[in-house]
């Protein structure tokens, strides 16, 4: 590769010529690059933590590479995003890129690391392990038809922010207590996706038995897909309202909300190794479409 650029804002022009990238990469794989996380630390750049590293080639006029490095909770997350016409040369690119990300985070105090891969294969592997990675979780994107056959009379509520904002981190926080990404959220994560244009907070239900909030499922709806995506973004039970079948209804809830929202197909990620998730999933007509791998380490 010729020419690496390291950054930690993006300027105006830097932050196009990513943005044609992804969606090259979108339009080849049929998915956006980029986890939410990685996504708002790149569009609101320039927060703590963040790095952008830009790959260039002599003759090319576009990005052959772009790599992210973001601090999370307890973690940093990295994302390896090769242009489609340059796949071919991944076992080249890949280390330079993943090299100098693993150098950003080790100047920085280093920490752990995942590196998450869409459809990984044989070389993202040789890759990890080069850079002392190794195979960790693995997510499964998993899509269904709508409208579900099954239907629930489950009540629920719009979130209200300014208002629901402190029971639902608590609810969030409990139910994920050990999960990464989606653990240990603050009033300004939740801010960074209210933020966010897709956000709608009558597609954000929530349940309450008495006056508890129980649990919730927020929606999202892709609209930049090929067909139209309403995904089930975040669901959760508090561990206290566990096992009453709440789960399942809130998921049909949050589907059929997507259903009278004009989309066609359901969509949702979740850890291939929750098996009792994923059976109740399939259960509902869901099947597996896609899968990520993160590849894991420390770097000290």
């Amino acid at each position: 590769m010729g020419h690496l650029d390291i950054n930690r804002r993006l300027p105006t022009d830097d932050l196009s010529e990513v943005d044609e990238l992804l969606l090259a990469v979108e339009r080849a794989d049929g998915q956006r690059p980029l986890s939410d996380h990685l996504w708002i630390d790149l569009r609101q750049g320039g927060r703590p933590g963040y790095v952008g590293l830009l790959g260039r080639q002599p003759g090319h006029d576009h990005l052959i590479a772009y790599c992210q490095v973001s601090r999370g909770n307890d973690s940093w997350a990295l994302d390896l995003i090769v242009h489609p016409h340059h796949r071919y040369e991944m076992a080249s690119i890949g280390p330079q890129l993943l090299s100098e990300a693993l150098n950003v985070i080790r100047e920085a105090g280093g920490g752990h690391v995942h590196w998450w891969v869409f459809e990984p294969n044989e070389i993202h592997t040789t890759l990890a392990q080069s850079i002392g990675l190794h195979a960790g979780r693995t997510m499964l994107q998993m899509r269904v038809a709508l409208p579900l056959r099954e239907v629930t009379d489950i009540v629920t509520t719009p979130f209200r922010s300014g208002v629901d904002d402190e029971r639902w981190l608590a609810v969030n926080n409990a139910a994920f207590a050990d999960h990464l990404e989606q653990g240990g959220w603050t009033q300004s994560t939740l801010e960074s996706r209210i933020q966010e244009p897709w956000f709608n907070p009558n597609g954000f239900l929530l349940h309450n038995v008495g006056d508890e909030l129980a649990g919730f499922c927020w929606t999202k709806v892709h609209l930049e897909t090929s067909p139209v995506l309403g995904e089930i973004y975040v669901i959760a039970v508090h561990p206290r309202f566990g096992g009453k079948g709440i789960g399942r209804a809130l998921t049909i809830a949050g589907l059929s909300f997507l259903h009278r929202a004009g989309i066609s197909t359901g969509m949702l990620h979740v850890d291939a190794d929750n098996e009792r998730a994923v059976q109740m999933y399939k259960s509902l007509g869901f099947t597996v479409a896609h899968q990520q791998r993160a590849f894991v380490g420390d770097v000290n």
